[in-house]
């Protein structure tokens, strides 16, 4: 920080003294232009330094776009400039322009020609001006390197009505993406509903469109396209790696159908049954056999892919059979106490048997015993499942190389090594203990 001299000059004990003397602050009044329109417009490269270049720039950008509003800024950052000056501070005017391949290029640019500028300047505030909220995301990375003492956002005034209204849908029209989302639906719709309206009349038509849109609305808020998209990329992926998951997933699918229709056919045997519980409970009872099987191939396949892989096998994908089979045996069993409530199905019955020493006779099982009988083995199951899945990852953490205890030991080792030699170190608190021992 250099000092400006306004007041007078006295001599103290052989010293020259100034009297009143102010200090010159240096202050850098950039221009933002993070997509580089001022670039592409002109063919200049950034940063602009100076009074006289951004006052020509200000002609280039008037004579390609007169219409930009960058040409408002340029002026803006001219006016602020001017002020400062009035006011006795040393002032650079700037303009950094980003890239507009992609915004964390730009956004790099932008830091680069800054730190261009502070190294060239050594400026002690820096003013900002931008004309648009996306040239304001680059302020966090001026703030980072200098002290910013105001921000400047130009706004341009224009007519409110007619004059707006037109740049507005000039710009939405000039978006493809906007155009294919709004348009083509209101076309399709103003082109079909006439012809539905003449054929099946005005109601129906009305109905089938609004059925379609909200069909549509449904599709583009949930994001579908970009679900299926992403789905059709896992699949391509799987077919060309050779994973036995494919195979599965396509054999889960064909027995999740036969479950689909093994229960329309439960739910058509009841007859004309009023409500809607009982015939769900059929469904479930009849499906969940089937459904269970499918998740189970789909889950073993999984962990097939997950055991031949070089990877560990996670615990989540030894569980799920186990929790899959549970599952199953649950909803089974609350089926079928529902269901034989409601005398739908025959009392579970059995079967007299005989096994060496151990024989039983012939007896059935109410209701509540065959619930009880479901929910405890699905419990039983569910915990033999967290055991082996829990003692599998054990026993293969304990053969790891990659992160158990004899990394470990050789990662301390290594950083005690590495602690000791004093160009390798990074200043913490082991390097400052270590002169202490040897004082």
């Amino acid at each position: 920080m250099r000092y400006l001299v306004t007041g007078w000059l006295e001599r103290v004990s052989g010293f020259i003294v100034a009297r009143n003397a102010s200090p010159i602050v240096t202050t850098l009044v950039v221009c933002l232009d993070r997509t580089d329109d001022v670039g592409r417009k002109t063919g200049l490269h950034s940063p602009v330094v100076g009074w006289e270049a951004v006052r020509a720039l200000v002609t280039d950008v008037g004579l390609a776009d007169p219409e930009d509003s960058s040409v408002n800024t340029l002026l803006e950052s001219l006016r602020v400039a001017q002020n400062l000056r009035d006011e006795n501070e040393e002032v650079i005017v700037a303009v950094v322009s980003g890239e507009h391949e992609s915004m964390v290029s730009a956004d790099r640019a932008v830091a680069a020609q800054l730190d261009d500028l502070i190294a060239d300047y050594d400026p002690d505030s820096a003013v900002v001006v931008t004309d648009s909220a996306e040239d304001e995301r680059l302020i966090p990375i001026v703030e980072s390197r200098v002290r910013v003492d105001s921000v400047d956002r130009v706004v341009v005034r224009q007519a409110r009505d007619i004059e707006s209204t037109y740049y507005l849908l000039k710009q939405f029209l000039a978006d493809e993406e906007l155009r294919q989302t709004v348009l083509v639906p209101i076309g399709l719709t103003m082109l079909v509903f006439p012809l539905l309206a003449t054929t099946v009349g005005p109601a129906k038509g009305a109905a089938a469109i609004t059925t379609v849109i909200g069909l549509f609305l449904l599709y583009k808020g949930f994001n579908i396209d970009e679900i299926l998209t992403r789905l059709a990329h896992q699949t391509r992926e799987s077919l060309y790696s050779g994973q036995v998951s494919v195979v599965t997933y396509v054999v889960a699918a064909g027995l999740t159908f036969v479950g689909l229709f093994a229960g329309a056919l439960g739910v058509s045997s009841l007859g004309d049954t009023p409500g809607v519980v009982l015939p769900a409970t059929r469904f479930a009872f009849d499906s969940i056999p089937w459904l269970a099987m499918a998740a189970l191939t789909a889950s073993a396949g999984r962990l097939l892919d997950e055991v031949i892989g070089d990877d560990p096998v996670r615990r989540s994908f030894l569980n799920l059979p186990f929790i899959v089979v549970a599952v199953g045996l649950v909803i089974r069993g609350f089926s079928a106490y529902f269901l034989e409530q409601q005398g739908k199905i025959e009392p579970f019955v059995v079967s007299a048997y005989e096994f060496g020493a151990f024989s039983n006779e012939r007896f059935e099982m109410v209701a509540g015993e065959r619930l009880a009988l479901f929910v405890v083995s699905a419990l039983v199951v569910s915990l033999v499942g967290a055991q082996v899945a829990s003692s599998l990852s054990e026993s293969h953490g304990s053969d790891r190389t990659d992160g158990g205890a004899d990394a470990t030991t050789e990662a301390g080792t290594s950083a005690r090594s590495d602690r000791s030699d004093p160009e390798l170190t990074d200043g913490g608190a082991n390097t400052t203990a270590e002169p202490d021992r040897d004082r």
